[in-house]
């Protein structure tokens, strides 16, 4: 694996597998993620659903589709918009050994699965079979239906995660789900633990369910308030970004996932969904220097603008704005770690991050 270069490291991920390809050159103006990742997750991930099927490569640790007597707890971990499934995969073993050398005797029983979420480019560059799902380039970050081969969202592709894991005869000793991402992988977190429709049979078994979001560019907010810029909130003013709060920024005009589960029993009603994202476990990672903002992979867009100027001036925001509005939703926690900006690495390796994955 070669080095990545200076610019990618600073994209997403403090170790990302990016390639020093012709590509890197000075010359070449588009964003590192505009270019077709350079390895493809071994393993694949069947999502069959009424709207369609398709496939999604996949890391996982130990044996794919065997029975897994020892796996106590599974974490999910999502990549960020680079799509280097790769590097988290790297990431989330040596978190875990870190977790086991710390002495947290549970942590050598988790298993860990990274999906991997395509462009169109990386089917063609690695000429991957038809039924792989593809997305935009960064579509997948809030949950929109992929360009093929079936309208599937990201969310669907963690409902089949979820759905697997909720096999009694595969994973018999499972107690805990942790479903975690940093930046790219932390919107699409934040978004599906909004929207989730996946989670009940997990719940029937009395698996419990946490989500872990890690400096992500933007939050899905519950109503039309936003930062007013003197520590507090006020109904934000449309004409100044007409587009403030819809989806992916606001509850407005839901992705299609939204309503494929309504079916289900998924609500729809702000009011309903809101509840229940007060009531699920989400522990929120910021890291205290991603405070850049100007950096080259923020969201800067209006919507994006009118939560904050950068990542952690976000982060603080939102958590104030759920503080303000569950002060008892005792479920949710914030973390600021010491010295970490944009890095994933920072934020799951230090003592807070392995906690919030391994417990």
């Amino acid at each position: 694996m070669t080095s990545p270069t200076a610019h990618d490291r600073a994209e997403d991920f403090a170790t990302d597998s990016a390639t020093d390809s012709a590509t890197d050159s000075a010359h070449d103006e588009r964003a590192p993620n505009e270019r077709p990742v350079a390895v493809i997750a071994p393993l694949h991930l069947d999502v069959d659903t009424a709207r369609g099927r398709g496939t999604v490569p996949l890391y996982a640790s130990g044996t794919w589709g065997a029975q897994r007597n020892d796996a106590t707890r599974a974490v999910i971990l999502l990549h960020g918009r680079l799509r280097n499934a790769d590097a988290y995969f790297e990431l989330a073993q040596r978190a875990r050994a870190g977790a086991a050398a710390s002495g947290n005797s549970t942590a050598s029983d988790t298993l860990l699965l990274v999906p991997q979420f395509l462009a169109d480019a990386d089917i063609d560059a690695h000429r991957l079979p038809p039924s792989t799902l593809r997305w935009d380039w960064t579509s997948w970050m809030g949950g929109d239906d992929a360009h093929g081969p079936a309208p599937l969202s990201s969310f669907d592709v963690v409902d089949a995660l979820l759905a697997a894991l909720a096999d009694p005869l595969r994973f018999p000793a499972l107690r805990e789900v942790v479903i975690a991402g940093h930046s790219g992988g932390a919107q699409v977190v934040q978004r599906y633990a909004v929207l989730a429709a996946g989670d009940a049979a997990l719940a029937a078994r009395g698996v419990a369910l946490r989500y872990v979001i890690a400096n992500p560019s933007s939050y899905v907010y519950f109503d039309a308030q936003r930062p007013d810029g003197a520590g507090g909130f006020a109904p934000f003013d449309a004409a100044r970004c007409p587009g403030f709060n819809r989806w992916k920024y606001g509850l407005d005009a839901l992705p299609p996932y939204a309503h494929a589960t309504q079916a289900s029993g998924a609500p729809l009603d702000p009011r309903t969904l809101e509840a229940q994202y007060a009531r699920r476990r989400v522990t929120l990672m910021l890291g205290e220097r991603d405070c850049d903002p100007a950096h080259p992979a923020l969201d800067r867009s209006c919507e994006a603008m009118t939560q904050g100027e950068h990542r952690l001036a976000r982060g603080r925001a939102w958590a104030q704005y759920m503080r303000a509005r569950h002060p008892d939703a005792s479920a949710h926690t914030t973390h600021e770690i010491a010295g970490a900006g944009h890095d994933a690495d920072a934020i799951f390796g230090s003592p807070a991050g392995r906690a919030a994955l391994f417990g």
